[in-house]
């Protein structure tokens, strides 16, 4: 067969709905299995030092680049558009040899094998599947959010944990609302963490990280009614029409929302603590409400 430059092939990568096409110079630098990855054993290696830096927020922001750890995530990042810089790799933990499935999407000259060891020094999991990324992060604004004709919208206020907001996010994805806005918050929206209990969910939904002012003001110029979730309610969720465009607001569970918030949010409303305790995590809270929206729209 012939291929011409104007030949163009097209890949899919983890069973996702994701497609590239590649022009003919592309495909001979990529589909060339004899090409070697360069290897590193030494923790000592200039590239390893940059991955350990960047698990320091400073440093990400710095430089514009954030860490992604196993191949799902991986794959969910380059589905949504995010641009991969490097990936490293360790052949004794990818016992599957998905390396070849990754590589259909960068050049193979910005992969990497590294030895377990290194990789040991790299990974936060305790169980990892031998895969580092490093990629350049999208960050969008409030009026990059693209809504739905009957939006829902979660909506979070100095979250501090990253395990906190990326079990928020996987509930976002399960869900399928809208957007998540994150405010004021005090870790950023691509810590390794939150990517991490997130199992890359932070790719796959509208993330924005904005101030509380801002976040009311986008909201309140696109027509969408504010639920701020508040123990000092009267109504419960249940007992709240959530079927039209809504944005659920949600704070910290050691301090509840902010003033501001329970000022200006449309509606204050809760859910039943029928136990010793008067809160829930927020992760919960959030799953909870989110998903009495979804009944109310049949699901939809």
């Amino acid at each position: 067969m012939v291929r011409t430059p104007g030949f163009k092939l097209k890949y899919r990568v983890f069973k996702l709905q994701l497609t590239k096409v590649l022009t003919i110079n592309e495909y001979f630098c990529i589909d060339n299995r004899t090409l070697m990855f360069e290897k590193i054993t030494s923790a000592q290696n200039p590239r390893i030092k940059n991955l350990l830096a960047l698990q320091r927020s400073r440093e990400r922001r710095l430089l514009n680049r954030i860490i992604i750890e196993g191949y799902r995530e991986i794959s969910l990042a380059l589905a949504a558009g995010f641009p991969i810089k490097e990936i490293y790799t360790c052949r004794q933990l990818d016992t599957e040899n998905r390396i070849d499935e990754l590589t259909e999407y960068i050049l193979k000259s910005l992969v990497f094998e590294i030895s377990t060891e290194v990789f040991k020094k790299l990974a936060y999991r305790e169980a990892s599947d031998g895969f580092i990324a490093v990629a350049e992060p999208k960050m969008l604004k409030l009026n990059d959010i693209i809504l739905s004709s009957n939006p829902l919208i979660i909506v979070l206020e100095a979250v501090e944990k990253p395990g906190n907001l990326g079990a928020v996010l996987r509930t976002a994805d399960a869900s399928n609302v809208d957007a998540v806005i994150v405010c004021d918050p005090l870790s950023d929206l691509y810590n390794p963490n939150t990517i991490r209990s997130s199992i890359g969910c932070v790719f796959t939904k509208q993330v924005v990280s904005c101030t509380s002012s801002e976040a009311i003001a986008w909201l309140r110029q696109k027509s969408i009614p504010t639920y701020a979730a508040a123990l000092t309610a009267s109504k419960f969720y249940h007992e709240t029409d959530l079927s039209r465009a809504t944005a659920l607001i949600m704070g910290a569970e050691a301090t509840g929302l902010s003033r501001l918030w329970l000022s200006k949010a449309d509606y204050q409303i809760k859910i039943p603590m029928l136990g010793g305790i008067d809160s829930l995590n927020v992760s919960t809270a959030a799953a909870i409400l989110v998903f009495e929206a979804k009944r109310q729209r049949g699901f939809k």
